[in-house]
């Protein structure tokens, strides 16, 4: 439905409750009367009571949860109450001209202590319910509905050395155990007896645990790139990326570095991309 068609509609719902109060205001206001009320109470009285169902509707379209279901409990109260006086007021003719005695809304003495105990009841109830209502809309915090599938997108494009998780420790390879050599047969011993045989230790069937750090003994050379040299290194390497593909893991991939360095020359290239394009517009 398009904002015509919403707002063609709130403006009907607004016209048949402006009816529906006016309707059930003359006969509250004689309810009122007949309880004691003077004249300016019973004029508010109606708005007492079927104001407090309009702000109760309006609290179950802005609250959730346990405070949601609260004002629907007293909007369905009071809206029951409203409709048991429109009901007595329908069925006693003596209210309609103000004629009735003084709390007297019923023949039966327990059914109209019943009722003038309801009709007292409800200016009371509306204070404390409505406040009630009124500091929970007040305090309420809506929660934005969160999309899955931005945040399954997002975590995606981001590169590995975005993230805050911490890149898992190299360990070195263990190199292999040596190989047993295959036993030499008797009758090929025997005419060289007098050539020692080495003891060979036995293959280890148990893995052999990491022993830690690489001793630099054993690391390959490899010199070591001056930041500039780096640069150069990356800005040749990445000549023809688009800027999207400028992402730390991907140049730390392709000139072999570092994370942390990685991340210098993805926000050195971007901020050189960007010179460019700013030069080029110009």
């Amino acid at each position: 439905m398009n904002r015509f068609g919403k707002g063609l509609l709130v403006f009907a719902l607004v016209v048949v409750v402006a009816m529906a109060f006016r309707v059930s205001w003359n006969a509250l206001r004689d309810v009122a009367s007949a309880t004691g009320a003077d004249s300016t109470a019973a004029l508010l009285y109606p708005s007492v009571v079927d104001g407090l169902m309009a702000l109760a509707l309006v609290a179950t379209l802005v609250l959730t949860g346990d405070s949601r279901r609260f004002a629907l409990r007293v909007l369905a109260a009071y809206t029951l109450a409203s409709l048991v006086l429109n009901y007595v007021h329908g069925l006693v003719p003596e209210l309609h001209g103000g004629s009735a005695d003084w709390g007297r809304l019923a023949d039966w003495d327990p059914a109209n202590w019943a009722l003038v105990l309801l009709a007292t009841s409800l200016p009371v109830g509306s204070i404390y319910f409505g406040s009630d209502l009124v500091a929970k809309v007040l305090h309420h915090r809506p929660t934005a509905p969160v999309n899955a599938e931005e945040m399954t997108k997002t975590t995606v494009n981001r590169s590995t050395s975005d993230l805050q998780e911490s890149t898992p420790t190299e360990v070195a390879p263990v190199d292999a155990p040596p190989a047993v050599p295959a036993p030499v047969p008797v009758d090929l011993v025997k005419p060289f007896e007098s050539v020692p045989v080495r003891a060979v230790a036995a293959e280890s069937t148990r893995p052999r645990a990491a022993t830690g750090r690489v001793p630099d003994v054993a690391r390959s050379a490899r010199p070591v790139r001056t930041a500039d040299e780096l640069l150069d290194e990356a800005r040749s390497a990445t000549a023809y990326w688009p800027v999207g593909d400028l992402t730390a893991e991907a140049i730390r991939k392709a000139v072999r570095t570092s994370a942390a360095k990685a991340r210098v020359l993805r926000e050195t290239l971007r901020a050189e991309r960007s010179a460019e394009l700013d030069e080029t517009a110009a």
